[in-house]
């Protein structure tokens, strides 16, 4: 079991950058594939990132590529997205999930803890 809470949301200006983190707790965090996702009002859920349990290997969705990284301390049991050059169309809250998947995974059904998300507004 895995209890993960994020924090670091806020409102940025459009070309901003902001830093979420999601630390948790529980056990084995080094041993889980972690993500980060998102979803805006009317939209689905969309993976914006994820990270294996080394931290070795990243995948990112094409259009955060270069603006976004993805991160994990394992001696701190937190992940964490760096979001950099923001726009007004990455406004969405923003989920951290984790997955005892062998590999990064986009798939949410994958993911079978979840924390509770936190608001990201990107002002233009």
């Amino acid at each position: 079991q895995v209890q993960l809470v994020e924090s670091g949301g806020g409102l940025v200006q459009a070309g901003g950058s902001l830093r979420v983190s999601c630390t948790a707790s529980g056990r084995a965090f080094d041993t889980y594939v972690m993500g980060w996702f998102r979803q805006a009002p009317g939209k689905e859920r969309e993976f914006v990132a994820g990270i294996s349990w080394s931290g070795g290997r990243t995948y990112y969705l094409d259009s955060v590529k270069g603006r976004f990284t993805i991160s994990r301390d394992n001696a701190k049991n937190t992940v964490y997205l760096q979001m950099d050059s923001l726009k007004p169309e990455d406004t969405a809250v923003y989920y951290c999930a984790a997955s005892t998947n062998y590999g990064i995974t986009v798939r949410p059904f994958e993911y079978a803890y979840w924390g509770q998300g936190t608001q990201v507004t990107v002002s233009s």
